[in-house]
């Protein structure tokens, strides 16, 4: 019997459930919200194409080839982000010829400036939201020796020594956290 953990892209892609797809929506949704309000869609509009986003990565995530490279995901979330925008701005003729040229060109271009920032506002975030969802799978020892390490920058040594815990104690704890954060996000942090 396995006991790893599958990661949520391993287990959309394999095995899809409605406990996964909820996790997706949630931790995605606000994510695309907020970059789809940046670029100054309406807030009924924005819970609209978010909808359409989510459906099309629920029909072809399964079709979803990783091919191992870092960002894959991503950047395939950040086409079908980009490929939805370009459709909306064309339905809305007064705001298409402002928006098209510059902004999805640049998000269409991986080593654009505005990808590069998407990609690092993605990775940051999703990594926030995933620390959020296993939390519950640690101590409060454990996860405070982590958060007082990882989060704060605290060294190893005033950290077991704030806690009472030894140093090796400490850097097992974020090990075992930062383990359980890679399993969980594999494929989805580039």
């Amino acid at each position: 019997m396995n006991d790893t953990p599958l990661s949520l892209l391993d287990r959309l892609r394999s095995d899809p459930d409605e406990r996964s797809w909820r996790q997706l929506a949630e931790l995605y949704s606000p994510l695309v919200l907020r970059r789809l309000r940046q670029q100054g869609i309406a807030e009924a509009d924005a819970e609209d194409l978010l909808q359409e986003i989510l459906l099309v990565i629920i029909r072809e995530v399964p079709h979803f080839d990783h091919t191992g490279r870092p960002g894959a995901f991503r950047g395939w979330m950040r086409a079908i982000i980009t490929h939805r925008l370009l459709a909306y701005w064309r339905s809305q003729r007064q705001g298409a010829s402002r928006f098209l040229p510059d902004v999805l060109e640049q998000l269409e271009d991986p080593e654009s400036d505005l990808s590069r920032r998407w990609d690092l506002e993605h990775d940051r975030y999703l990594a926030s939201r995933l620390l959020e969802l296993i939390e519950p799978e640690f101590t409060p020892a454990t996860w405070r020796a982590f958060r007082l390490q990882v989060i704060d920058g605290l060294p190893a040594s005033a950290v077991a020594e704030q806690l009472g815990q030894t140093v090796n104690a400490v850097l097992i704890a974020k090990s075992r956290v930062l383990r359980r954060l890679r399993q969980e996000g594999r494929g989805l942090i580039g």
